[in-house]
């Protein structure tokens, strides 16, 4: 016979100090690790304190380091130009590009396993071992490309075309992410969905973006803040490549050049990451939006 559930009332007094651990020790690891990290840049982004002395010998100087950023300092304007390409390549290429091998693996292509491992396998890979891999390729004395054309273009030093080499390295990785997301989508459609839209005559192409894409909706939500945030969180492949300069200029690498950098310069380099936090905010809050409006 079910018993009815009465609310937290019905715990024994050991049940409720492990439910209360469960929700306290999580919160507390976020708050300490999260959110006051957070709060505490937001903070120090108003003083000119450079990490060294006393925090009580700070000075506030307003918003002279957001001043100083957008008129004075040289790569942020770059910094911004490069982030927002970077987002378009992982939004336009990368993507559909996730998406499309994810369609071929579903439709049961002969040797699925061995190109689901494959595709994916630069994902388990960090961004700077990917860097590594790339530099092999890139390389202007012993690279494949180079070493294949006879070309002698530094791939990753010439500031005219080492962003789009490293762009071509992170859609490499990003796709295979995006191919596990949209595979793991195909795999929930129901298929009499499919076998509806062929009765009424419903191409392939017709099916899945009428009738497949929009169902899996949450996915296509999830790439696309997926998408967003790591579009804006890029350092590491552009920090194995040149320490971000030189034609790599991202948000990330201006704010650990400066907060860990030679300069030291703590406030500054922390109005940079609140300008990083404020970008990144916009989508996660339409994103919560949506998620709330759908509950």
């Amino acid at each position: 016979m079910a018993t009815t559930y009465r609310g937290i009332n019905q715990l024994s007094g050991r049940d409720k100090v492990i439910v209360g651990l469960m929700v306290v020790v999580p919160t507390l690891v976020v708050v300490w690790l999260v959110w006051l990290p957070a709060i505490g840049s937001v903070l120090l982004s108003f003083t000119n304190w450079d990490g060294i002395g006393p925090i009580s010998g700070i000075k506030t100087v307003g918003l002279q380091n957001y001043r100083d950023i957008t008129t004075i300092y040289p790569p942020f304007w770059p910094a911004i130009q490069h982030n927002l390409i970077w987002l378009a390549v992982m939004f336009f290429v990368a993507t559909p590009l996730g998406m499309f091998l994810a369609v071929l693996i579903d439709r049961g292509v002969k040797g699925t396993k061995f190109y689901q491992t494959s595709i994916y396998l630069p994902v388990v890979l960090s961004l700077a071992l990917v860097g590594f891999i790339w530099q092999l390729i890139y390389s202007r004395d012993q690279g494949l490309i180079n070493t294949l054309t006879g070309s002698t273009v530094d791939w990753y030093g010439d500031p005219s075309v080492n962003l789009w080499a490293a762009l071509v390295a992170a859609t490499w990785r990003h796709s295979g992410y995006i191919m596990l997301l949209y595979l793991a989508g195909l795999k929930g459609v129901d298929p009499s969905l499919r076998e509806a839209a062929k009765v009424d005559g419903a191409t392939e192409r017709q099916t899945f973006f009428r009738v497949v894409l929009p169902v899996m909706r949450p996915i296509n939500v999830i790439v696309l803040v997926v998408t967003f945030i790591e579009s804006l969180r890029a350092f590491d492949l552009v920090w194995v490549i040149n320490k971000g300069r030189n034609g790599l200029e991202l948000i990330s690498t201006l704010v650990t050049q400066n907060v860990v950098g030679e300069a030291s310069r703590i406030g500054f380099g922390s109005a940079l990451a609140t300008i990083m936090l404020l970008i990144s905010s916009v989508l996660v809050f339409f994103y919560l939006r949506i998620v709330m409006k759908e509950d």
